[in-house]
């Protein structure tokens, strides 16, 4: 039989408990790059979060960002985030608050150089409180879920399958902040929603794979924990590799083709944290989760002392 159809039928023999230092690796300078992005470059946080002025026109002259950015240097405006829209059709501009008679000669530069309006300058102020009042309800809202994690796995399942799983959604989260401040795409509360749902797919994942652990922990009484959790994941992996291949693909649609290709640029926020997030998470679930738990539990006095019995056995030749 093929690999594909090994794989189908749930037979394969990936030994991924033993192989988990391999996995470890790959996430720990997954994670290394992913936090020293975040120190080095920081995110890029909209102006929802931080407060401060945005403003956008449409580009008819085609201005560059250079030559915005050297116009609005010229009144004294140096540290503006600049972006094209669009594909370059429109263009943003993000500041630090601004008094009236500065903002009414930034507005007159901004208009100048795109070749737009001065009424097709849109304006949008966000106080520094408001911000502040966004950033803590999105923590908020991520601590509660978390919080909701850990009760629902402990009752549903163990606790230490519940400390597994939130270990997989802090390695998800990491990974997916770490690519937001190495591209610089702007931090928005579209970008917490995205985040919230991935967590929720991978921690969907996470379960199936666990309740199978779960689930042959009582039947299968002569095999040790590791056996038990490669067993459930050999038997889980093309029911995981269907589920993100399938959600991958119409998510890259919106990512690659939509926001990049036809320049639908109010897409990429949403778009890049929903892929991103989806494939740490399918790698989270398979190579961290449950290798994760397998440590674990096979430290506990019962499952050591089956692993005792068994290499006695297989000594013996299995007597």
């Amino acid at each position: 039989m093929s690999a594909l159809g090994r794989l189908n039928r749930g037979d394969t023999a990936v030994d991924f408990v033993g192989l988990r230092k391999r996995w470890f690796t790959i996430s720990a300078i997954l994670l290394l790059l992913a936090i020293g992005s975040f120190f080095v470059r920081g995110l890029n946080l909209g102006i929802e979060f931080e407060g401060g002025l945005g403003l956008q026109a449409p580009n008819p002259a085609g201005a560059e960002v250079s030559e915005m950015r050297s116009a609005l240097e010229e009144i004294g405006i140096d540290d503006a985030t600049i972006q094209e829209l669009d594909d370059g059709e429109a263009i943003r501009i993000t500041t630090e608050e601004l008094e009236e008679e500065r903002l009414d000669t930034a507005v007159d530069a901004v208009a100048t150089i795109s070749g737009s309006t001065r009424a097709e300058v849109s304006i949008e102020a966000v106080g520094p409180t408001f911000g502040a009042l966004v950033a803590r309800r999105a923590l908020i809202a991520l601590g509660v879920f978390l919080g909701a994690v850990v009760l629902f796995i402990s009752w549903r399942l163990e606790f230490k399958m519940a400390m597994a799983g939130i270990a997989a959604l802090v390695h998800d989260l990491l990974i997916t902040m770490g690519v937001y401040a190495l591209t610089g795409f702007p931090v928005t509360p579209a970008t917490v929603v995205a985040i919230l749902v991935v967590l929720g797919y991978s921690l969907y994942d996470t379960v199936v794979v666990f309740d199978k652990v779960e689930e042959l922990v009582e039947v299968e009484e002569k095999l040790t924990y590791t056996q038990i959790v490669n067993k459930a994941m050999n038997s889980v992996l093309a029911r995981s590799l269907a589920t993100s291949l399938t959600s991958l693909m119409p998510v890259g649609s919106i990512l690659f083709v939509g926001s990049f290709i036809f320049g639908a640029a109010t897409l990429r926020d949403f778009a890049l944290a929903l892929f991103v997030g989806i494939a740490a998470g399918t790698y989270s679930s398979i190579f961290v989760a449950s290798p994760l738990l397998a440590a674990w539990k096979e430290r506990e006095e019962e499952w050591q002392d089956r692993s005792q019995r068994f290499e006695k056995r297989a000594k013996s030749g299995g007597r």
